[in-house]
């Protein structure tokens, strides 16, 4: 892989000289317009739709101010929506009419036919995570993909039964481990908590890997998330992988907060399975199809599974003999026809992702998080003797291990904060009982957008009284 374009050097240290060659400070309005007007991938923005002030709830919106667009820094949460979702109405219009004029026969012809849909989405999908084509497949939801893995790759004994979660997972997951494991026929004691160091945050990967190295012979499973979606920490996917193989444990990740926003290699570093939705920087809309991939080298496996009539061989699927004939590998996990309607959504989006690289948004979004986190730090650390409200970045500060997240918690009250900021245009989201997450994206989000939010948020607390 090509070396990362600004090499070892941090953020701060690039933002800082690329605004001395040009005379202005980091902080100056100036130099965020000198940003966007030097962003190679600012045509990107034009493929998707901004929410406007006028229109987006709760905010305030005077006559001048009708056609401004929100400043949406909520992709963690929801994409955008493309324009060629839209634009491409006429497709799915075709995918209806494919069903109106062909009947039972859309099946096999016509745009997107619904037998083998879900493919045209695989190349796509294989190049984000980097994989192979045939070791990703389109189905499901997120969190039924992770119940049909965890058939195969939870299989507990008496001495081996531990599934290793990091405390506080989101919610899904830790239903989904903990149910898993009582139906098997074990109680709560099997599932192993990663926790942070008193006082900490962010999980240390020398922590991590001392658990697996620790307790590894107990544990069957290994099941963690490649971003985190609270802190936004990422995880070193790789070492993981590798040290708890060397004990013995098959490893899982739940991308849902990593697809899209970070690189990722999947079949290089070995892991054995990880699901994502779509829905977040995949920008497919609410409630999309997920994805799932399972190595290649589980392909003549034997290993147990939930099965359905789609994880049957396209050749043999309709003879209807109910003789076992299933797909190798990835596609032997599908159980029923993909919807052509959700499946034109997904490659809506890879549409956009097929015009640039992961690479090139990962260098992009080194300048456009750094340049919030510069700012935030400036403005709003704490001070000592001060009563002024104040901000603590809970995301690592370095790029390896964060995406486009960044995670805050405030001093004060985030509601009030939240409700200011929301009547100004600015789309984040908040978890309980602090915390704001805020996520400039590559794709869509512009210097201007992080320049806008932090003034609102310095408009916001200036007058805040914390008592």
């Amino acid at each position: 892989m090509a070396q990362f374009k600004y090499g070892s050097s941090t953020p701060s240290e690039v933002l800082t000289d690329l605004a001395a060659k040009n005379n202005v400070s980091v902080l100056d309005r100036e130099f965020q317009v000198f940003l966007d007007a030097n962003d190679e991938l600012s045509n990107l923005r034009d493929d998707f739709l901004i929410p406007k002030k006028s229109t987006f709830p709760g905010v305030d919106c005077d006559d001048e101010d009708q056609n401004g667009n929100c400043a949406y820094l909520c992709g963690n949460s929801l994409g955008l929506q493309p324009k060629s979702a839209q634009q491409d109405a006429q497709k799915k219009k075709q995918v209806l009419q494919n069903w109106e004029l062909n009947a039972i026969e859309c099946h096999k012809v016509g745009y997107l036919p619904a037998i083998f849909c879900d493919n045209f989405a695989r190349d796509g999908m294989a190049k984000l995570v980097g994989c192979h084509r045939d070791e990703v497949v389109i189905m499901n939801g997120l969190t039924v993909n992770l119940h049909l893995m965890m058939v195969s790759f939870y299989q507990p004994t008496q001495t081996r039964h531990k599934i290793l979660i990091e405390e506080h997972a989101f919610p899904s997951d830790y239903y989904v481990v903990r149910s898993q494991i009582q139906q098997r026929g074990f109680d709560d004691s099997s599932m192993l908590f990663l926790k942070p160091r008193k006082g900490e945050e962010i999980f240390r990967m020398e922590d991590v890997l001392e658990v697996i190295k620790k307790e590894g012979d107990s544990i069957a499973l290994v099941m963690l998330p490649g971003v985190h979606y609270f802190t936004g920490q990422v995880f070193d996917i790789k070492t993981i992988t590798h040290t708890a193989h060397a004990k013995g444990c098959y490893v899982g990740f739940d991308l849902a907060h990593a697809v899209g926003n970070i690189e990722l290699e999947l079949h290089e570093w070995d892991v054995d399975f990880s699901c994502w939705c779509t829905y977040k920087y995949l920008n497919s809309g609410p409630g999309n199809l997920g994805a799932a991939f399972v190595h290649k080298k589980f392909n003549d496996a034997k290993l147990p599974k939930f099965l359905g009539w789609w994880g049957h061989r396209e050749s043999t699927r309709f003879e209807m003999s109910n003789d076992l004939d299933f797909a190798s590998g990835a596609e032997s996990y599908r159980l029923s026809n993909p919807p052509p309607l959700l499946v034109a959504c997904v490659l809506a989006s890879l549409k956009v992702f097929g015009k640039t690289s992961i690479r090139k948004l990962r260098e992009k979004s080194f300048l456009l998080t750094g340049y919030l986190e510069f700012m935030l730090k400036h403005y709003f650390s704490k001070q000592p003797g001060s009563s002024k409200p104040s901000v603590e970045i809970l995301t690592p500060t370095n790029f390896n291990e964060r995406g486009c997240q960044v995670s805050l918690r405030f001093s004060c009250s985030l509601l009030e904060v939240s409700n200011k900021l929301k009547k100004e245009g600015m789309i984040f989201d908040t978890r309980q009982p602090n915390v704001m997450r805020v996520s400039p994206v590559p794709l869509y989000n512009t210097f201007h957008d992080v320049y806008r939010f932090v003034q609102a948020l310095r408009k916001s607390l200036s007058n805040y009284n914390q008592n």
